[in-house]
């Protein structure tokens, strides 16, 4: 009969599969973990709003995909913080409400408006992050800034932000290419900043009220 060892390393995993298993769901683990002490730093004042809400639109993204990778593994959210020992009420909250709190306790906003800014966060870091991975063809931006355009033009305070302006004109460039050209390295660096300004004004315009439809 064999004997273990207290010396001996604990594996979780005996193959990359497993090996693989067990990386997702600690990054699961840990996205839980941040996403709860976001909350309690908005909470307790030690993050603005405009700091708050992309971090935790970012979150709830990274959090969804996640839980499509581990789905075989995790059958619910609160049987993995149950079976990992997790005291985190306030990220479990957030994850069940699926917006940031911003939006779901705003008062200035309809339930409709609110529904937009969690849209529209989401795709500008969709589109800021696909120029991170260097996507460079028309196929692969066109779509996304089509959309992240379309969320932004339905508020009426758009009309008069230079962000948008910005992202039109990057529309049409786009729509002159053919689908499988691709944008140069100067045009993607100068597409992020017009994009981040966007962002930037974006969150601007809410956090003083301008966000009404």
């Amino acid at each position: 009969m064999a004997t273990l060892s207290l010396d001996e390393e604990v594996r979780l995993f005996t193959n990359n599969a497993e090996r693989e298993k067990y990386n997702l769901l600690g990054t699961l683990y840990g996205i839980i973990v941040a996403l709860d002490y976001l909350e309690r730093a908005y909470v307790r004042d030690a993050i603005t709003a405009v700091q708050y809400s992309p971090a935790c639109t970012r979150l709830l993204s990274q959090y969804m995909t996640m839980l499509k990778l581990v789905k075989d593994s995790v059958p619910s959210i609160e049987q993995f913080m149950t079976r990992y020992r997790m005291d985190n009420p306030a990220a479990l909250h957030r994850i069940r409400v699926g917006v940031p709190a911003t939006v779901e306790h705003s008062s200035e906003a309809g339930p409709e408006t609110g529904k937009w800014i969690a849209e529209t966060t989401q795709n500008f870091i969709t589109f800021m992050d696909a120029l991170k991975l260097r996507l460079r063809a028309k196929d692969q931006l066109h779509p996304i800034l089509q959309e992240l355009v379309t969320g932004y033009a339905r508020f009426k305070g758009s009309k008069d932000w230079e962000g948008r302006s910005k992202m039109v004109s990057w529309l049409i460039t786009l729509n002159s290419m053919k689908a499988s050209e691709e944008i140069t390295e100067e045009q993607s660096r100068q597409l992020s900043f017009d994009v981040e300004h966007a962002y930037a004004e974006f969150f601007r315009s809410l956090s003083s009220g301008k966000e009404r439809s």
